[in-house]
């Protein structure tokens, strides 16, 4: 039986998800095949939550001690939504430790957490994207030049960060610098993205170890009671979200090629989610999730049941995925 950490907590503002989609992903896991422990990392400390109790992990090699026995682990199932997982730097410390992970590396971690320059990679692949502009607290910004280039209406984004923390629609000049504001509580760096008006939809993706092909999900469609699915549209039932997607196949068609191209291009790993806005029949890239949220209220799970599979055999599949 391999053992396995799942590994939850983190110190972003998506720390509850984490805690959530941790309990998701314990209660799903085979029993017959894995022993599922979870690990609950807070400012640099991992705890390990074992029979009832609490234990100190050694973080020399990554194990504890429970009744003189040391327990290591196998392969670690990472359910950290922000820092320091979907950012890439608690994948160097497994890599350290040669301890595989369910998750992207830390590169291809490290550039997908970075919205301005994942887009900017995106685009030189050959994918659309919003025009976006990046604002940095540590240079001097020309407002001028920023409504001249992207235009208002627009959105203002924390650079790295999750669940719409932060996000704001902007509808006149007034409120860009109170956005800009608002978004650096989050990040020290602002995107200020274009708006893309049209259906907002999110296609779930992993390898299939059976098949040895990448799997894409049935896509969802979001409609939101929202300006924009933001927080409360995510997590307080403030939206619609329909599986599979109402959109022509021929559309669907080019949302899973596109999806499983960026899942190839970018060596994605694991479970990942990919968000669009559909222009005039254009898919539009909006973000990389490389850790998705697993609660009961996330989409991925939605996703999973639609496609006529089990959690279980999904979890099975990206803990037997080969080592990166």
């Amino acid at each position: 039986m391999k053992r396995i950490a799942i590994l939850t907590g983190g110190d972003s503002v998506e720390y509850d998800i984490s805690i959530q989609s941790a309990k998701t992903v314990k209660e799903n896991l085979d029993n017959k095949i894995f022993d599922g422990i979870i690990i609950h990392l807070k400012n640099n400390v991992f705890k390990a939550h074992y029979k009832d109790k609490i234990y100190n992990i050694n973080y020399n090699d990554f194990s504890f001690i429970y009744n003189n026995e040391k327990i290591v682990f196998d392969i670690i199932f990472i359910v950290i939504h922000g820092a320091p997982a979907e950012n890439g730097k608690i994948q160097k410390y497994f890599d350290k430790l040669a301890i595989p992970y369910t998750s992207c590396d830390s590169k291809t971690s490290n550039l997908t957490f970075n919205k301005y320059k994942c887009n900017k990679k995106l685009k030189e692949l050959g994918f659309d994207i919003p025009n976006a502009y990046l604002y940095s607290k540590h240079k001097k910004n020309n407002i001028e030049k920023i409504i001249n280039k992207i235009k208002i209406p627009c959105f203002v984004k924390p650079n790295e960060s999750g669940s719409s923390y932060g996000i704001s629609k902007i509808k006149s000049v007034n409120d860009l610098t109170n956005g800009i504001n608002n978004a650096l509580k989050y990040s020290l760096d602002v995107v200020i993205e274009e708006e893309i008006s049209g259906i907002e939809v999110t296609c779930g993706v992993f390898f299939n170890t059976k098949t040895k092909k990448i799997h894409k999900l049935p896509i969802t469609e979001i409609r939101t009671k929202e300006e924009f699915f933001n927080y409360k549209a995510k997590y307080e039932g403030k939206s619609q979200e329909i599986t599979p997607a109402k959109i022509h196949p021929i559309l669907a068609k080019k949302i899973y090629g596109i999806t499983k191209k960026i899942y190839e291009n970018l060596s994605l790993k694991g479970l990942c989610r990919i968000d669009y806005i559909i222009s005039n029949n254009t898919p539009y890239v909006i973000e990389i999730n490389t850790i998705p949220g697993l609660s009961d209220k996330s989409i991925i799970p939605q996703q999973i049941k639609v496609a006529d599979l089990s959690l279980k055999e999904v979890f099975t599949m990206c803990l037997l995925q080969e080592k990166n």
